[in-house]
């Protein structure tokens, strides 16, 4: 066990101690008894535990995590109490896990009916809002904004063209002249530079520096236990989204005041493909403007998010090439075909994407083994009957992606690496969730795919590599990587 899981996890084990001093007479859960009365039975909570007053079993959560096995988590709960759903209490609250495709399905099909988005208070902590409220409440209006940017054709077609300059750009910069390349390093460099280029307009890379340092300490944030006290990675990551978002907001009061001198409205032609002109011209349903101070939030989230799915799927996807050199060969193959069809000097088309068949499913098979997000999370709007128990109104529920992703049952061999897996009609619904799904399906999805696919395309085109540490070690917080990086000697292809 590494230090930093040691520290944490004495850190824990201390703060639960104090809470059983502290609170000796705290009932853990008004319905934790193995025995219901009589109120209890007819309500029928899911079987389950509560773990310590207050931190619940955030402690085994954490650590099974941390270790890379979430799925571990919910196997153990739901063998041990025979049944499709469980109950737990993690980070503070009562919380349900519904650990199959069938709970998957339940969940994400009653969506505003049944439960709501909510996420754990760090996250309002790490990109507050000045109204104060939780971040869910935004979430329905900053879909709107931005699903025309980065969901539909028009502004897809936008981020097509930018994404191909952002890695011609990265390619030249960064692997060309090289030997020897940490591959963990450019793919951050890649993802920083792309989501500038996208959210903020920013395509100077000196600028681009400036501006996401702090990005790790963010990204471990979203990811940490919550306990904000001095030195803590929570702690650290709320004061680098604060000087990050001082920065962005900068930017859009200039921003701003120069759209306000035009005396006009901003032309169509620009909120297609401007992040800042189109969050500056939003209203909400009383007519008001978004403050700067929110916009930089919401962008710097977007930042984040974008950042810590992109370069751990990309870091983890050149890792698994180098390992299966027949799946190298069958990407490089098609990658080829695509561009034989091109003039060197052309972008990538739109058609080209669709092309690249054999590719996505690789990078489907990185998800489903490999993928940086752990999960998310809902609400209960109401009493909630499912499998014969009851979820009670306010009581969270849990979807895990390694609850599917990493089941037997739903894939077997889950430990071996198979794009086969998503050809043809692809595996059972709800079983492969990497962007959750329903109407709540991460509006980032198509954004990552031609994100991740630009850059297998041109990476894959120049080089192969090889792995300098065979069996690199791979550390599990604050996202599955490569402990070392992932150094690798690239070699050019000979013409």
């Amino acid at each position: 066990m590494e230090l930093s899981h040691i520290f944490w996890s004495v850190i824990l084990v201390i703060f639960s101690i104090l809470c059983l001093f502290l609170f000796p007479n705290v009932n853990r859960n008004k319905y934790s008894s193995s025995s219901y009365t009589a109120d209890e039975e007819e309500l029928r909570l899911p079987p389950g535990r509560t773990g310590f007053p207050l931190i619940g079993e955030t402690l085994d959560y954490y650590l099974n995590t941390r270790k890379g096995f979430p799925f571990k988590f919910v196997r153990d709960r739901m063998e041990q109490f025979s049944t499709k759903i469980f109950r737990t209490s993690l980070l503070g609250h009562q919380m349900v896990i519904l650990g199959t495709a069938e709970g998957n399905k339940f969940l994400f099909s009653n969506e505003n009916s049944l439960f709501q988005v909510w996420w754990p208070s760090t996250a309002d902590k790490i990109f507050p809002k000045s109204d104060n409220q939780p971040a869910q409440v935004h979430a329905k209006r900053l879909r709107g904004i931005i699903s025309p940017l980065i969901q539909k054709v028009d502004g897809l077609r936008e981020c097509v063209g930018i994404m191909d300059m952002v890695m011609k750009k990265h390619l030249e910069t960064y692997w060309k002249g090289k030997d020897v390349v940490k591959a963990r390093e450019l793919a951050k460099k890649y993802t920083l530079a792309l989501g500038c280029n996208v959210f903020l307009g920013i395509n100077d890379q000196n600028e681009i520096d400036e501006i996401v340092t702090g990005m790790d300490d963010i990204e471990a944030a979203f990811f940490a236990a919550p306990i904000n006290l001095p030195g803590t990675t929570l702690n650290c990551g709320i004061k680098a989204s604060k000087v990050m978002r001082s920065k962005i907001e900068t930017m859009i009061r200039h921003r701003r005041n120069l759209l306000g001198s035009e005396k006009k409205s901003i032309p169509t032609e620009i909120l297609v493909k401007d992040f800042i002109a189109r969050m500056l011209s939003s209203v909400d349903d009383n007519g008001q403007v978004l403050k700067d101070e929110d916009i930089a939030s919401h962008l710097v989230g977007l930042i984040e998010v974008g950042y810590t799915y992109l370069h751990s799927t990309l870091t983890m996807l050149i890792k698994i090439l180098a390992e299966h050199p027949c799946v190298y060969d069958s990407v490089l193959k098609e990658q080829k075909e695509i561009a034989s069809s091109n003039h060197p000097r052309e972008k990538l088309s739109w058609e080209d994407f669709r092309k690249m068949k054999y590719s996505w499913n690789v990078v489907c098979e990185v998800f489903r083994q490999c993928s940086p997000a752990v999960g998310g999370f809902r609400e209960a709007l109401t009493d909630i009957k499912y499998e014969g128990y009851t979820i009670p109104k306010g009581w969270k529920v849990h979807w895990l992606l390694h609850s599917t992703h990493n089941n037997p049952k739903y894939f077997q061999n889950p430990e071996k690496f198979d794009p086969s897996r998503f050809e043809g009609d692809g595996p059972i619904p709800y079983t492969f969730i990497p962007f959750g799904g329903g109407s709540r399906m991460c509006p980032g999805n198509e954004y990552a795919r031609l994100a991740i696919l630009t850059f297998l395309h041109y990476v894959l085109n120049e080089f192969k590599w090889e792995q300098i540490i065979p069996n690199e070690k791979i550390s599990y917080f604050p996202i599955q990587t490569p402990a070392q990086g992932l150094p690798i000697r690239l070699y050019r292809h000979e013409d």
